[in-house]
C-alpha cells in the first residue's frame, strides 16, 4: 500500500441530481495524490452514464459495478477492499469537501506522526446545504479529541469528514444498514484505543436531506438505540445515552432550521 495515497471511497445509488458536484469537488482538492473508487450500487438512472464521463476524463477514477443493489455498507466495504492507499476517505454521493479537505488532514498526519503520535481516523467539522444547494449559516463545531463515552452522546464525526486507516476501515468493515452502520465503526475504533483527532473547521459541506437515513428523525433515532444496543450497552446504559443523544440532536437540529430559516430571509 501507498502510504501517502488517500483512498476515497464514494457509493453511488441514484445519485445522478448531485454526484457531479461531489466528483467535482474531489477534482479541486489541493491534496492531489489520491484514487476515486465509485461504487455504482445498482443505479437505474443517469448515474452510469455521468461517472463513465468522468473516468474518461481522469484515470485515478476507479468505478465498480454492482449488479445488485447491496445497500451502503456493502459497497463501501467493497471499495475498501479495493482501495491501494494506507488512508481511506469517505464522501457520500451528495456531499461536497471543501478543496483544503484533504490536505488539511495529511498536514495533521505528518506533524502527529513526527510528534511520535499516530492518528487513526481523522474527522472535521460541517457546514451544510439544503437540496437546492442553498448554503445554510450554521457550522457543527467539534473537539480536537473525542472519547468513546462523549462520542455515546452524540455522533459528531460525519460519515464524509473521516480519514482513517485503511487497516482500521478493514477490520471493522461496516454494516448493518438498519442502523446507522459508520457510528458503530467509530465506536468500535474509539473503545479498541484508537487515536481520533478533529479539525475544528467545515471542511464537509453537508447535504440536508429528507429522504436520507438521516433525514428520517425517527428513523435515526431508532437506529441510533440500535447502535447502542449493537456495542453491548445494556437497556439502562442505552436508555441513558439515548437523552443525551436526543437533547444534543433537538439543539442541532433547532439550530439547522433557525439558522436555514434566518438566511432564506435575508436573501428575500
Amino acid at each position: 500500500m501507498d502510504k501517502e495515497l488517500v483512498s476515497i471511497i464514494m457509493p453511488a445509488f441514484n445519485a445522478a441530481a448531485f454526484i457531479s458536484e461531489s466528483i467535482d469537488s474531489v477534482l479541486r482538492q489541493t491534496y492531489r495524490k489520491w484514487e476515486l473508487i465509485i461504487i455504482n450500487d445498482c443505479s437505474y438512472d443517469a448515474t452510469a452514464d455521468i461517472i463513465r464521463r468522468y473516468k474518461e476524463e481522469d484515470s485515478r477514477i476507479i468505478i465498480l459495478t454492482n449488479e445488485m443493489n447491496q445497500g451502503v455498507s456493502t459497497a463501501r466495504n467493497r471499495g475498501v477492499c479495493e482501495a491501494t492507499g494506507h488512508w481511506i476517505a469517505y464522501l457520500d454521493s451528495d456531499d461536497i469537501w471543501t478543496p483544503d479537505k484533504l490536505e488539511q488532514q495529511m498536514q495533521l498526519v505528518y506533524s502527529k506522526d513526527m510528534d511520535g503520535e499516530r492518528p487513526d481516523l481523522i474527522f472535521t467539522g460541517s457546514a451544510f446545504i439544503d437540496r437546492d444547494s442553498e448554503l445554510i449559516n450554521y457550522c457543527l463545531e467539534i473537539p480536537e479529541r473525542i472519547s468513546y463515552h462523549e462520542l455515546l452522546k452524540q455522533n459528531v464525526i460525519s460519515c464524509s469528514s473521516v480519514l482513517v486507516r485503511k487497516e482500521l476501515a478493514l477490520k471493522y468493515p461496516m454494516k448493518h444498514d438498519e442502523m446507522h452502520e459508520d457510528y458503530a465503526v467509530w465506536l468500535q475504533i474509539l473503545k479498541d484505543g484508537g487515536c481520533v483527532y478533529g479539525i475544528n473547521q467545515p471542511l464537509l459541506i453537508y447535504r440536508l436531506s429528507a429522504t436520507s437515513k438521516s433525514g428520517n428523525k425517527k428513523k435515526a433515532a431508532v437506529m441510533t438505540f440500535r447502535v447502542y444496543r449493537f456495542m453491548g450497552l445494556n437497556l439502562l446504559q442505552s436508555f441513558y445515552y439515548f437523552c443525551w443523544y436526543t437533547l444534543r440532536n433537538l439543539k442541532k437540529y433547532y439550530a439547522i432550521c433557525h439558522n436555514k430559516t434566518d438566511f432564506q430571509m435575508q436573501k428575500m
